[in-house]
């Protein structure tokens, strides 16, 4: 028992065990973690974990670690692995604040966009194509349409829109690792670029409205 839940009994429910150690952990917590018998803020202590799963430490470290790269856990100081705030409508909330601040902002910044910022965010698309890792690719993704945004003018639209591109990181780390990378759309990337070189804003609005609707319905799928 840890912190009021009893990892031990979530250990028993699961059928037919995995192959590894790490992926029996892994597939107890990340259930019990999705509908919410985990609640978020409880910790995961690795010796507890070992324990109740009966394992050694080093499986527990290896699921602790899958978990984190999906978004599902947090690493904080003094409390190590922490259950992540996951839900369906932070996520939906995520989502419609950056359909309302993105469009603006990419709106505002195409007719000041120049080659150099261009070159960067096809770039960003060509790294993302190559990078294995999720967590890395989440950073790419806010990289790529920061370059996009950055000449809106408005540093505090910018501040806005980029904070909530960090929070959907979260939700796009979780997006790939349920659904596959192949649901990360470069096309709508390279049609932005695309649109934004061109200085059609009504195309580069459409295809980036869309991209997020997308995505938006795509994550709010896996909840329902």
């Amino acid at each position: 028992m840890e912190d009021g839940f009893d990892f031990a009994r979530l250990a028993a429910e699961i059928g037919d065990r995995p192959r590894t150690a790490s992926e029996f952990v892994q597939r107890a917590l990340r259930a019990a973690i999705l509908d919410g018998r985990i609640p978020p803020g409880t910790p995961l202590r690795q010796e507890a974990l070992a324990a109740a799963f009966d394992v050694s430490r080093m499986p527990v470290r290896e699921a602790l670690r899958q978990l984190e790269a999906q978004a599902l856990l947090d690493f904080t100081p003094h409390k190590g692995a922490v259950v992540a705030e996951i839900s369906a409508q932070d996520q939906a909330d995520t989502y419609l604040i950056r359909r309302a601040l993105e469009p603006v902002a990419f709106a505002q910044s195409i007719p000041h966009l120049t080659r150099d910022d261009l070159d960067r965010a096809e770039d960003l698309i060509s790294d993302m194509d190559r990078e294995p890792d999720h967590g890395r690719l989440g950073e790419l993704n806010r990289r790529f349409h920061m370059s996009l945004y950055a000449r809106a003018g408005s540093p505090k639209l910018v501040r806005l829109v980029e904070r909530q591109l960090i929070e959907h990181d979260r939700y796009l780390r979780f997006h790939l690792a349920m659904l596959g990378r192949d649901r990360m759309s470069q096309d709508d990337h390279i049609a932005m670029v695309k649109a934004a070189a061109g200085r059609d804003i009504t195309a580069a609005i459409s295809v980036l409205q869309r991209h997020i609707d997308v995505a938006a319905e795509d994550s709010a799928r896996f909840f329902n």
